[in-house]
Parts: C-alpha cells; sequence; structure tokens
C-alpha cells in the first residue's frame, strides 16, 4: 500500500511540475509576443541599428538603379543578408531576392520592398546625392529596402518569438515594369498565406501610418495614340488631312468617358498627358501622338476597350488612322490594390499597441496605383503608408526632383514590418497536420 502511495505521489508530483512548465514556457513566449511591438521599436531607435539603416539607405540612394537593373542593390541586399545570418534566393526576377527567417515551417507571412529608382535628375543638394545622372530615388525605395533589412536584423535577433517563416521580398521593377507580377511567376509566393507592405509618405506625419480596408489604390493603365492623316502647306488645308485637328477632337472626347459615362460615385480618372505633332508653324504634319494614364477602381478593362475605340472612331471621322498601344514602352497595368478587410484589423490593432491608438489614420482612396497590387491579388494582402513629415521641415511628394526621405522615419518602418509578421503568425495557428513540402528548404 506505501509502494502505491508512494507511486500516485510520484505521478501527480510528475504531472504537476510537467504542467508548471509547459505554462511557464507558454508564458515566456506570450510575454515577449505581447511585448514584442514597442522594444522592436526601442530596439531599432538604438544607434546600432538606426545608423545602419541610415548608411545602407545612403548608400543606395547614392546608386540608383532603374527596373531590372539593380544588380548592385540587390548584391548590397545579399550582403547585409549574409551578414545578418538571413537565408535567401537569388536571383528572383532577375535582381529580386527573397529571405527566410523563421521556423522553415508553415505558416508563411511575406514583407515586401522595391528596389527600384526613377529616370529624372535629383534636384536636391546634399552629401548623398544621386552620382548616377538622370537617374533618382525619388519614390522612398531606397528607404523601404532599408527598413525591410531592419525587420530582418530585428526578427533574427528574436527568432524564439516566430511560430513559423517570415519571407523578405525585395521586389525589383515596381516603377511600371510588371515586377511583382513577374515575381509571382517566379514562386516569390509559393506557401505564403499573406503579404503586407508599407510606403514612405510625406502626407502623414512622422510616426504614424495609415491604411483603409478594401479599395486602397487605384488600378493604372498607359495609353499611346499615332493619328496619322496627310500633311502639306498650312496654307491649303483642303488638300491635307489634318492629323492635329483629329487629334484634338480624340482629347475632348476622351473626357466624356468619364463626365458622360462614369458614375459620379465611381471615381475613374482618363488624362492625356502628352502631345506631339508638328514642328513649323506653316506645315501640317503627317501624324501627331498623344499619351496618357488610366485610373479606375472598377471596370479597369471596360475602359481600356473604350478608350480605344474613342480614339480610332474619332480619327475615322476627321478621315484619319489611327493605332493604340495600350502597353506603351512595356509598362504593365495594375488592378487595383485592395487590402483585406482581416489583414487592416490586424495592421490596425498592431499600430495601436506599437505607437498608441491616435496614431492610426484612416486613410481615403488615392488614384494613384502601386504593382503590389499583384500580391495582394493572388493572396490576401495589406498595404499601408508611414507618415515621415514633420512640421518643422517640408518634405515633397513622390517623383518629384525635390523628394527627400525623412531617415527619422526608418525605424518606425522596421518595427512595423517586425511586429506586423510576429503578430500574424501568432494570431495564425499552424493547422494540424500541415506539412512543410520537402522541397523547401532545398530551395533555401
Amino acid at each position: 500500500m506505501a509502494i502505491l502511495n508512494n507511486l500516485l505521489l510520484f505521478t501527480l508530483t510528475f504531472q504537476l511540475l510537467f504542467s508548471l512548465r509547459i505554462s511557464s514556457e507558454s508564458s515566456h513566449t506570450t510575454g515577449d509576443a505581447s511585448q514584442f511591438p514597442k522594444k522592436f521599436l526601442e530596439l531599432a531607435k538604438t544607434p546600432e541599428v538606426f545608423d545602419w539603416m541610415v548608411r545602407i539607405r545612403r548608400k543606395i540612394h547614392e546608386n540608383p538603379e532603374l527596373g531590372y537593373q539593380e544588380f548592385e542593390t540587390s548584391k548590397l541586399i545579399r550582403s547585409e543578408l549574409d551578414i545578418i545570418g538571413v537565408k535567401y534566393r537569388y536571383p528572383v526576377a532577375v535582381t529580386g531576392v527573397i529571405g527566410y527567417i523563421g521556423t522553415g515551417e508553415p505558416p508563411f507571412v511575406a514583407l515586401r520592398a522595391d528596389m527600384d529608382a526613377l529616370a529624372m535628375q535629383e534636384g536636391v543638394e546634399w552629401e548623398h546625392k544621386s552620382k548616377v545622372v538622370g537617374k533618382m530615388h525619388a519614390c522612398g525605395h531606397d528607404g523601404h529596402v532599408a527598413m525591410l533589412l531592419g525587420a530582418a536584423k530585428l526578427l533574427q535577433q528574436h527568432l524564439h518569438v516566430l511560430q513559423g517563416t517570415v519571407v523578405l521580398i525585395f521586389q525589383p521593377a515596381e516603377e511600371g515594369l510588371g515586377g511583382a507580377k513577374k515575381m509571382i511567376e517566379e514562386g516569390a509566393l509559393k506557401l505564403v498565406e499573406a503579404i503586407f507592405g508599407i510606403h514612405l509618405t510625406n502626407r502623414v506625419p512622422l510616426g504614424n501610418a495609415s491604411s483603409r480596408p478594401g479599395s486602397m489604390l487605384a488600378g493604372t493603365s498607359f495609353f499611346e495614340a499615332v493619328i496619322t492623316g496627310k500633311g502639306g502647306h498650312a496654307a491649303i488645308p483642303q488638300h491635307t488631312v489634318d492629323p492635329i485637328i483629329a487629334a484634338s477632337s480624340v482629347v475632348l472626347s476622351l473626357q466624356h468617358l468619364v463626365s458622360r459615362e462614369t458614375d459620379p460615385l465611381d471615381s475613374k480618372v482618363v488624362t492625356v498627358s502628352k502631345v506631339n505633332g508638328g514642328n513649323a508653324f506653316n506645315v501640317i504634319p503627317d501624324s501627331v501622338t498623344i499619351g496618357g494614364t488610366l485610373r479606375a477602381f472598377t471596370s479597369f478593362s471596360q475602359l481600356e476597350q473604350r478608350v480605344k475605340e474613342v480614339i480610332t472612331k474619332q480619327a475615322t471621322v476627321q478621315r484619319c488612322n489611327a493605332s493604340v498601344n495600350l502597353r506603351p514602352n512595356g509598362k504593365e497595368p495594375l488592378p487595383p490594390t485592395v487590402n483585406d478587410v482581416g489583414l487592416y484589423k490586424q495592421f490596425k490593432n498592431m499600430v495601436g499597441d506599437l505607437l498608441g491608438e491616435e496614431s492610426f489614420v484612416e486613410a481615403s482612396p488615392i488614384m494613384g496605383g502601386e504593382d503590389f497590387s499583384y500580391f495582394a491579388d493572388a493572396i490576401p494582402g495589406h498595404f499601408a503608408f508611414l507618415g515621415m513629415q514633420d512640421e518643422s521641415k517640408s518634405y515633397a511628394s513622390t517623383h518629384s526632383s525635390l523628394y527627400r526621405v525623412n531617415e527619422d522615419a526608418l525605424p518606425y518602418g522596421a518595427a512595423v514590418h517586425a511586429s506586423m509578421a510576429v503578430q500574424y503568425l501568432k494570431d495564425k495557428k499552424v493547422s494540424k497536420g500541415s506539412d512543410t513540402p520537402k522541397d523547401f528548404h532545398d530551395e533555401l
């Protein structure tokens, strides 16, 4: 009987100690996870991380590279990932890099940064001005890369709070060349269940974030048309077929697509932004070239078709011919960027924990476009803006030759990226019995 009692006592004691251990480990993990947002921000603001991100951002800024030409930028990213100890795939979509941090098992969540610059001359005189004539980081992509690398450093230092795998997507060719689409085609989203992206903006105060559920950014497309007639002397127009008259009619008629054919509650834009034709006062040219952009949240392909119809038929009315190119210079159309409602709620809650509820700004839909839309069209996605405006300074809008990045925003971006990844993995329970494909680790 004594032996039986001792055995029972031992069993109960073992179960109690085991349960306390499990409880302690669970509390440790949960406790860390509940504190990570503010901890990440504190770490991102330390000189070790902040100064490092600034150096990276300035180095990229000095050497801007256009879409699918980001070889030095990609090399720098890979070098920093090697130092941090993050595994990656390269090349993806010519110059793209995909890093992996965590358990190597589901769930998988992605964070994305774009890498390419713009074909424009920088107008800001400072120590780290672009060293490449006619190229400039005028959209903050240098800052985006630095912030995602900062997040990688934070996440790699806190692997114990990752309950899955974070996929780091460094994407080429965001500026109109479909880099996101090409990355998807080459497997960037394999196994990924959700993706998050952030973009610096001068329209939101520093330390604030802005987003909305549903339609965030419009779908975009471009067009170019050559209207051909018969040139001749301007003093005898009856012997010509004037393409300038035809082009004028086309430009005016295109405006009716919005004013007369679009529901006033459904925002659309049709803008003719260039007209080239003729080079003499007394000569009617043989042809005129016009071009512009389309923006819409709905019925995008229908709007493209109507633009083509209006141009060709209005040219015919004026006895001219017209050819229309809806993919000028290889520019890919972008679908609207639509934020997943569930991910939006997660992001808003995370920002409240990290920066305070008052630091979240509800965004309005914007007619600008982003090729993050390809990612969000393929899987649930969420795109947000990170503020960098400072009342004591002035920051120009994107795609301006005077554009600057407020480097004080970099720690916020790194912390937002890292916190959102950890929060998503924490909330997303791994499905029982789910297995990592055998070839996943081989790909790394």
